[in-house]
């Protein structure tokens, strides 16, 4: 009876676990959760920087497909990087970060929208030549 429950106990820990360190990974994709972190220093702790080589594992495929920002898996990795951790500190780098996060998604979802067009064109193509 005592090792059901603990086994309960145990599968209850392991699952906030997860939920827990998935919110905090995706954090790491907003640019100015990384800036507010760097400005109060944690990004000089040892343990933190250890916890953050921890975390590299949701960069697995098993643990990845939960992500809904993948790009903090990015943030992640540039993370790892000392220099990365330092130049943070400074506000306009996250502003940069920011912008070229947007600049991306505007780019990623013209580009979306063009073969999605050229899908819908083709299958319409195809459709009328079948007739």
């Amino acid at each position: 009876m005592a090792a059901a429950v603990a086994m309960e106990t145990d599968d209850a820990g392991n699952r906030l676990r997860f939920q827990l360190e998935l919110e905090f990974v995706q954090c790491l994709a907003n640019p100015n959760y990384l800036n507010f972190l760097a400005q109060r220093g944690y990004f000089k702790e040892k343990a933190f920087v250890n916890y953050l080589k921890y975390l590299l594992y949701w960069k697995e495929p098993d643990y990845a497909k939960y992500l809904k920002y993948p790009q903090c898996l990015h943030m992640l990795e540039l993370l790892q990087y000392e220099h990365f951790r330092k130049e943070l500190v400074n506000a306009q780098c996250a502003k940069f970060i920011d912008e070229q996060q947007i600049l991306h998604w505007q780019h990623y979802s013209r580009k979306r929208m063009r073969l999605q067009q050229a899908l819908a064109e083709q299958q319409q193509q195809n459709n009328t030549a079948g007739k």
